[in-house]
């Protein structure tokens, strides 16, 4: 997968994350705010996939 489509990924899992957190809390649903906070780390990590593979893109252009 490309960088950016791992930040456009990432973007979207941590969104949905963040979502799933808000309706968790205000339903009291535990289970549910966990989901969301684990798909949340998981956007956030994709996002740094794909800035990973663009400093390293970076660096082979340079060379």
């Amino acid at each position: 997968m490309s960088s950016t489509g791992d930040k456009v990924k990432g973007m979207a899992n941590e969104a949905v994350g963040n979502v799933k957190q808000g309706v968790g809390k205000v339903t009291d649903n535990d289970k549910l705010r966990a989901e969301g906070k684990a798909q949340e780390v998981k956007g956030e990590a994709q996002q740094t996939v794909g800035d990973a593979k663009d400093a390293v893109k970076k660096g082979v252009d340079k060379v």
